[in-house]
């Protein structure tokens, strides 16, 4: 399994963004193994929550030793604390950077494929939001989408003030990455907006996996989501389980996604993740 630290020259942010790459390439074949068909790779673009950044994956979950297992290569960006969407004002264009931007770059660096049904967006909390809201904005990109413990937080943002005691829950700060918070809730800053625009199209829909913990204060926001969604037509699995905003959570579902996914399965050569042959 190689592990890719880089750092590219974005044009839809311009300014230079780290970005970690998990590709299961190097795997040495020993007698008797079986040998994997030679064929691009289908990806997993990961997002981070907030506070967080393109380390957060590799240290709080097992993605390594998973995607070498099922020779998921795994994209993971720096992506701040803006929710993933496109602030013209600032030139922080990330629903572009990620959505477009981020998947040609790669597809042109890596061995990955191009078919949309091989390249999927998945995040938690704040990068949970950005998954879905990329997922459907760019539906012809990703075939599936994942959000664990998604930052549903659109309904009634309009009505934000400052008078709030952690300044991530005030006006200013949903501002700074929405805009306009009378007018988010009716563009494609919302998800909900774009999953009803989509739904009324015979354009082919992302299949969606959504999960929460019980003790996660975002937990009623993840029921209404999965309930919207899935009145709208859209194929979609939900999950909760006991835990809160916290990363034994995520490391469990992340499991949960993989499982979710079309990926391979079955042993194909070794690296140095094996400490023994069967």
């Amino acid at each position: 399994m190689a592990f890719i630290q880089m750092n590219i020259m974005s044009q839809s942010l311009m300014r230079t963004v780290p970005v970690n790459v998990i590709l299961p390439i190097d795997k040495i074949d020993f007698p008797g193994m079986p040998k994997r068909e030679e064929k691009p790779f289908k990806t997993l673009y990961l997002l981070h929550g907030i506070f967080g950044n393109h380390m957060d994956w590799v240290t709080g979950t097992n993605i390594l030793r998973w995607a070498e297992e099922r020779n998921l290569a795994v994209v993971m960006p720096a992506g701040e604390n803006g929710f993933y969407v496109d602030n013209q004002k600032a030139h922080n264009l990330y629903g572009e950077f990620i959505g477009q931007e981020l998947v040609a770059l790669t597809r042109k660096m890596f061995p990955l494929s191009t078919k949309r049904e091989d390249t999927f967006i998945a995040g938690l909390s704040m990068g949970g939001f950005g998954a879905i809201r990329n997922g459907l904005k760019y539906h012809n990109t990703f075939g599936y989408i994942a959000g664990l413990s998604a930052a549903s937080i659109m309904d009634g943002i309009e009505k934000r003030t400052n008078d709030v005691p952690f300044w991530i829950e005030g006006r200013d700060y949903a501002e700074s990455c929405f805009g306009d918070l009378d007018k988010a809730p009716e563009s494609d800053m919302n998800p909900k907006w774009l999953a009803r625009r989509l739904a009324g199209t015979e354009t082919c829909k992302p299949d969606i996996y959504l999960c929460c913990g019980t003790e996660d204060s975002l937990l009623g926001a993840n029921r209404d989501l999965s309930r919207y969604l899935s009145d709208l037509g859209y194929h979609v699995t939900y999950e909760e389980s006991a835990g809160g905003h916290e990363w034994d959570f995520w490391n469990t579902h992340l499991k949960k996604v993989l499982e979710w996914l079309p990926l391979e399965t079955g042993a194909d050569g070794i690296n140095s993740g094996h400490v023994g042959l069967d």
